[in-house]
């Protein structure tokens, strides 16, 4: 599957903006941490983007989600480093376990997006550009701050030979390489 037969299956599956920004978001940090770790990074690409295929027919019910997005991906031939990864992302560490590196950068990346994310919407220009590593430390610290941002499952990027501060650099780096195209639009208040 090309990266454009992704999106395209993405925007078809998951039509919230939002959800597909998010994706996006994923699917950037985990290329930015297949280059740093000498893995392909299209497959690391694809897996992200496509972790939370899903979510619109599972929000409901979130012990589906994961298990739901992995048949889907199966049924469609993707790899199954690819499919085992999406379906490991979810909360099944008891019958999923993350075994691989690409599994564990998953899960890892996941709960980043999204506190990289809530840091950018409170910058005042709301943009990824203003965002620093240290800020990523600061807000990671605070756990009062975007509460839905799992630090055990960020922290797992530990278990793939990553310090937090070397995975919230490569992670920070990848998001806002992504978004020059877009600098001038504030993120995610177009």
């Amino acid at each position: 599957m090309t990266r454009e037969e992704a999106l395209k299956l993405v925007q078809e599956k998951a039509p919230s903006p939002e959800l597909i920004r998010h994706m996006q978001a994923v699917a950037a940090i985990m290329e930015g941490l297949a280059g740093r770790l000498g893995e392909d990074t299209d497959r690391w690409y694809l897996a992200g983007l496509l972790h939370d295929i899903d979510y619109e027919e599972t929000k409901d019910d979130p012990d589906r989600h994961s298990i739901l997005g992995a048949e889907m991906l199966a049924d469609l031939g993707l790899d199954r480093e690819i499919v085992y990864a999406v379906r490991a992302h979810g909360r099944h560490e008891d019958t999923v376990p993350r075994l691989s590196v690409m599994d564990k950068a998953l899960c890892a990346a996941d709960g980043l997006s999204g506190l990289i994310t809530a840091a950018a919407y409170v910058m005042p220009s709301h943009t990824l550009a203003e965002v620093q590593v240290k800020t990523i430390k600061k807000k990671f610290k605070d756990k009062a701050f975007a509460r839905g941002a799992d630090r055990e499952e960020i922290r797992t990027c530990e278990e793939i030979g990553l310090s937090l501060e070397e995975f919230f650099g490569v992670a920070l780096e990848a998001l806002q390489r992504d978004a020059r195209p877009q600098a001038a639009i504030p993120l995610g208040l177009e």
